[in-house]
């Protein structure tokens, strides 16, 4: 049998310990990988029967064209991220695409639940550099807190046994019927009821046009007194103009945002400044587990592609992931 030429985006590294992996379960010389450079590359591999897809563009930036030829002899698409609102329309015009949920749940919940306790604990407010800023000050508990989470997928998944470990009340939103599958979260329909009850809110939904300004003045007007909004998810799903209201006016007290649209902001933009707002470059995903997932799943996904099995996580463009 001939080996699968891939056509990868991933960094060298990761491109070696795929390789290792599917030659270790099927054998040497399974598998030709390329390293190709990220965006639309100059000189596309036209034999190659895979393409590894890295983002075309970050947050608001602009999509490149087709290149001729599309999609050339390609039998599959893999999406080294979640979400599919950083790649162009025409690479779904193909062969099947998938996407890499759940490689990053881990990272992503554990920086939602870091962010939460900084706000309860107020890091780093409370750091003192001199005797005369010693004195003590009041701090909130995580424990019997609840937690509202947008989304619930393999991060809201991934952080709910973590937050109902610490004795938080969890309540998270979900499209479409069916069980949440995590004994001791409570099904909320509407998203403005779970801003209502929660006190702090984690965004972790796709990028689509039925997401886009999901957090909006509405929602925020039902707020809890005292939020805490975490977005590790999309930028786009929070309307700035009416979140930077909230904040000054309240509900809102606090906002801790990984993501944002665009990436980066123009200098100037209230984010950089604003004493309530706590804005980080969307750094929360780079961590080790999330390369060695991403490097598992593919992986994966490339033995079943080889013994002629259906692939996993195939992305469904009627739901936008």
């Amino acid at each position: 049998m001939s080996p699968i030429r891939v056509a990868s985006q991933l960094a060298e590294p990761i491109n070696a310990e795929v390789a290792r992996r599917v030659s270790a379960a099927t054998g040497e010389g399974a598998v030709e990988l390329t390293t190709l450079p990220r965006g639309v590359p100059a000189e596309w591999p036209r034999d190659a029967d895979v393409f590894v897809a890295a983002p075309f563009r970050r947050a608001g930036g602009d999509l490149p064209a087709q290149p001729p030829g599309w999609p050339f002899n390609l039998r599959w698409v893999q999406l080294v991220s979640v979400g599919i609102d950083f790649y162009p329309g025409w690479l779904f015009e193909g062969p099947v695409v998938t996407a890499a949920k759940r490689t990053s749940a881990t990272a992503l919940a554990e920086f939602s639940l870091a962010a939460i306790f900084a706000a309860a604990k107020r890091f780093p407010d409370i750091w003192v550099s001199r005797a005369a800023d010693w004195q003590p000050s009041p701090l909130g508990l995580v424990e019997g807190a609840t937690l509202g989470i947008v989304g619930f997928g393999g991060i809201g998944q991934a952080l709910a046994p973590k937050a109902l470990a610490l004795g938080m009340t969890v309540l998270a939103t979900r499209r479409g019927a069916g069980d949440l599958g995590v004994p001791g979260v409570e099904r909320v329909d509407d998203v403005a009821a779970l801003f209502a009850r929660a006190d702090h809110v984690v965004l972790a939904a796709p990028a689509t046009a039925e997401t886009h300004h999901l957090v909006n003045a509405r929602v925020l007007a039902t707020a809890k007194p005292g939020l805490h909004l975490v977005n590790v998810a999309r930028g786009a799903l929070i309307d700035d103009q009416a979140l930077l209201a909230a904040l000054a006016e309240g509900p809102v007290s606090l906002a801790t945002l990984d993501v944002t649209h665009p990436e980066p902001l123009p200098d100037g933009h209230p984010y950089y400044s604003h004493p309530r707002v706590r804005l980080s470059p969307h750094t929360s995903v780079f961590t080790p587990d999330t390369h060695a997932n991403l490097a598992a799943q593919l992986a994966h996904n490339l033995i079943r592609f080889r013994r002629g099995e259906p692939l996993e996580d195939v992305v469904d463009l009627s739901r936008g992931y």
